[in-house]
């Protein structure tokens, strides 16, 4: 099923898939829907703090390191060097697919990638208690801890497992670095525990550990097409996004290059996801969050829980304020919206279309996070009928047109498709 109205340019072999708000915006199910048009979907960053969510008639499957196309029989999949894994996580998931009789062979995964430990997990769990009230609300799965050390070039790869006895002289020399930072910690991991696990779990792990650059530039060779699929969303990368309260890796397409290791001249479209509203999980500003019945509203009718951690999402309007920077920061060709169908049954739909200081002057992505920050909310019609079973956008009631028209107009992106349910074939085009 064709998103892109024009046919890829065979020069630049590479797609990115990204979302544009504060993560959870149905990537999953995207890359899932693309995935038939491409012979590699490769995940360029975050870890098992992402979770994707897919819904194939009977199965629904709940990922968080797994590339998402995983479902698509004879595509190749590779867990790219930008991103970081826990084993046991990594294994879980290899195991549930096994016994949905997914051919896991088919998975690959960079030796650059970084390892997440348990003590990543531990160190994770007491800095958001020492932040108090400033806690940012990380999954508490080590991820940012694990990106530390990488930076801080302390870390261990997944090329580092082939090595039985250096990788556990690693692990113990890690534990010993950081025993001082464990004042106080009821979980402490033993040495001997993380050893012994992480020795039982390489062999299970290393027979998927490739060398990521020359994997792909293979892949490129033959001729094959290459989604790589993006994790969190925009407003939380790193650099780019609401900082502080952000992940911990690159979520806009130029992290493609980088937690891939391709050029930019590979890259050919860009294709960003987004809610037909706006959800965020933890700490931080969100300017469209409504705290009242219409955002429990939202939740409910959304369904509106991370797929990783389980907590309720902060639900707000579309903000195409933030929308227009994340088209701007990762060049986009095309939206793709999800989660039309939830907004059938309000009688008024709201797009955030402007920002004020509390002094009245207008301003921009820039002031996020500042006091009192004042949102325009345009108002928009709603609409009662039941649009799960509509396949094509001009058979949706006028009002859903029209919201969908008022996004692509206020975020300057063309809209391509939208998904009017949860389950793989609920698409209008």
């Amino acid at each position: 099923m064709r998103i892109f109205p024009a046919p890829p340019d065979a020069r630049r072999p590479v797609d990115v898939c990204v979302g544009i708000q504060w993560g959870d915006e149905g990537k999953g199910r995207v890359v899932d829907l693309l995935a038939r048009e491409y012979g590699v979907i490769a995940r360029f960053g975050g870890g098992d703090n992402a979770g994707h969510s897919i819904e194939v008639g009977a199965t629904k499957l709940a990922l968080h390191v797994v590339p998402s196309g995983v479902l698509v029989d004879g595509t190749k999949l590779l867990i790219g060097a930008g991103t970081v894994a826990s084993l046991r996580g990594l294994a879980n998931e290899l195991d549930m697919l096994e016994k949905l009789g997914v051919d896991t062979s088919r998975i690959a995964i960079a030796s650059r990638a970084h390892v997440v430990f348990p003590y990543h997990a531990t160190l994770d769990r007491l800095a958001e208690k020492a932040r108090g009230g400033a806690a940012i609300g990380t999954t508490g799965r080590g991820i940012g801890p694990a990106y530390v050390d990488r930076a801080a070039r302390n870390g261990i790869t997944f090329g580092d497992l082939a090595k039985p006895e250096a990788v556990a002289d690693k692990v113990r020399q890690a534990l010993i670095a950081r025993a001082p930072l464990f004042a106080g910690a009821d979980d402490v991991p033993r040495e001997e525990d993380v050893v012994g696990e992480t020795l039982a779990l390489a062999k299970r792990i290393v027979p998927h550990v490739v060398d990521g650059v020359a994997w792909l530039q293979a892949a490129i060779a033959r001729g094959e097409r290459i989604l790589a699929e993006g994790a969190q969303g925009t407003m939380l990368d790193v650099t780019f996004g609401t900082y502080p309260y952000v992940t911990s890796s690159h979520t806009v397409a130029g992290g493609a290059c980088t937690g891939l290791g391709i050029g930019p001249t590979a890259v050919g479209r860009v294709l960003g996801v987004a809610k037909a509203y706006c959800t965020r999980v933890g700490g931080g500003p969100f300017p469209s969050e409504l705290l009242d019945e219409t955002g429990e509203r939202l939740r409910e009718r959304g369904r509106e829980f991370g797929v990783t951690t389980g907590r309720p999402r902060r639900c707000g309007w579309y903000d195409a304020v933030a929308a227009r920077y994340a088209a701007q920061l990762n060049g986009l060709d095309g939206l793709f919206i999800t989660k039309l169908d939830v907004l059938a049954g309000f009688e008024r739909v709201g797009i955030v279309t402007g920002y004020r200081r509390a002094d009245g002057s207008p301003a921009g992505i820039e002031a996020v996070g500042e006091p009192d920050l004042r949102v325009e909310i345009e108002e928009l019609p709603g609409w009662a009928d039941d649009i799960r079973g509509v396949r094509k956008i001009v058979d949706l009631p006028h009002a859903a047109r029209t919201l969908l028209d008022r996004i692509a107009a206020l975020t300057g992106v063309p809209v391509l498709a939208a998904s009017v349910g949860p389950e793989r074939s609920a698409l209008a085009l």
